[in-house]
């Protein structure tokens, strides 16, 4: 019954001519059409009418009435069905939108049903589509494009935007690996035991900038250091030619974020955290060579009253690592920059700042390198940032070489109405 009703409604029935002949009961001695009904006289003399009519059909508990089908009459005078069109073929469309709209619903509920968990290796790629995991696992790729707002005066991207790199990698690569317990670096275990993940010291080696409009690649990963760190490193390659242009190497200890004390790794985190570990040396020697603390007498160069703004704190509430890059250079003197490039840096951090820290930058520069000469050679430079009451927050060191004469010359190439 259901059925018939389902399909009459899609599709009208229509009478054959045959059945809708003019078929009469006599009703005394008179005679009524009865239009398609078919009486069949009772053995008392009165008329059983047998209705061969199907209820309305409904649609959402509501009666859908159908518009009655015109009937014509040929040359005999007898009723014969309207032409078949296109128009009166038509199904009910509320019924198929209705149809329609519960595939629909239906789809997306197994769809968000589904799990989505990689689960070999090979399949673990970040499902924000920013980035791969790649050898078997244990490393994580991802592509950059140098912008126009990230390169600086000699056209090439600055220290700043290759250190923005390692992080962003670093921290795609935690996620990627379906390990973050708060969204930044934290994995399940750390976030209920209030752990973070912070810096303690970063060696950088640039071989070559990259300019505007390249794509360099990134890769990092993570192996054990000690008993209670972990070294993350770096090779950031050109993604045309494969040629290594920077490599980094960091040891990251962990930091209770309510106390601010440094931990020990848990057991729990280490069970987390070994699987990714990879058995491979640094890709950066380490430079046993101590960092000097500089006070007012032997640093040269001194620059104060240096704060962060609102802009320059991670969401655990301090100063962003690589910002104070930035705040070393500030004391860099100007000569320096002007004729040499960074080309490596070494940075121990020893304290966190925070938004109302007040800062001083303090440089002095080495006797290392061919000549005395800026302008000549490679030049070294000591660096410190300190609180205002003479706490320290990073010891660093810098390598400069001289600039390459195109490199230093592009500028003076541009037009003046461009520049």
């Amino acid at each position: 019954m259901v059925a018939t009703a389902a399909t009459s409604t899609f599709f009208p029935v229509i009478s054959s001519p045959d059945s809708s002949g003019s078929k009469t009961k006599k009703l005394g001695n008179g005679s009524i059409n009865l239009g398609g009904i078919p009486s069949k006289p009772s053995s008392s003399g009165r008329l059983q009418v047998k209705a061969n009519a199907q209820a309305p059909p409904k649609i959402n508990g509501t009666n859908v009435v159908t518009a009655p089908v015109e009937v014509s009459k040929n040359e005999d005078g007898v009723n014969s069905p309207p032409p078949r069109t296109v128009i009166n073929q038509l199904p009910d469309w509320s019924m198929l939108l209705a149809a329609i709209t519960t595939v629909f619903l239906a789809a997306e509920k197994q769809w968000t049903t589904l799990d989505w968990k990689p689960k070999r290796p090979d399949m673990l790629i970040d499902p924000f589509g920013i980035g791969r995991i790649v050898q078997d696992g244990l490393a994580f790729r991802q592509n950059f494009s140098i912008r126009s707002y990230e390169i600086g005066a000699d056209r090439t991207a600055s220290i700043e935007t290759v250190m923005n790199h390692l992080q962003e990698t670093a921290l795609n690569h935690v996620r990627s690996a379906g390990m973050l317990g708060d969204g930044f670096g934290s994995t399940p275990e750390m976030f209920k035991k209030n752990l973070i993940w912070v810096v303690t010291r970063m060696q950088v080696e640039v071989d070559r900038y990259p300019t505007w409009g390249d794509v360099v690649q990134v890769d990092t990963w993570v192996s054990a250091s000690g008993k209670n760190c972990m070294r993350r490193d770096w090779v950031i390659r050109d993604s045309k030619t494969g040629e290594i242009l920077t490599r980094a190497s960091s040891i990251w200890v962990m930091m209770n974020k309510v106390t601010r004390r440094l931990s020990k790794i848990p057991e729990e985190v280490r069970g987390e955290i070994e699987p990714y570990f990879m058995n491979s040396e640094p890709v950066v020697a380490e430079d046993s060579r101590k960092l000097v603390k500089l006070d007012d007498s032997s640093a040269k160069y001194v620059r104060k009253g240096l704060t962060p703004r609102w802009s320059d704190l991670d969401v655990n509430q301090h100063v962003n690592n690589v910002k104070y890059i930035g705040w070393i250079l500030e004391s860099a003197p100007l000569p320096i920059l002007e004729s040499h490039e960074l080309s490596s840096v070494t940075l121990e951090y020893r304290r966190e700042c925070g938004r109302d820290s007040v800062l001083q930058s303090l440089t002095a520069v080495s006797d290392h390198g061919a000549g005395n000469s800026m302008n000549l050679g490679e030049m070294e430079c000591q660096h410190l940032l300190r609180l205002e009451d003479g706490s320290e927050v990073l010891r660093g060191r810098t390598r400069w070489r001289a600039k390459k004469p195109e490199s230093s010359g592009d500028v003076a190439q541009i037009p003046p109405e461009s520049a």
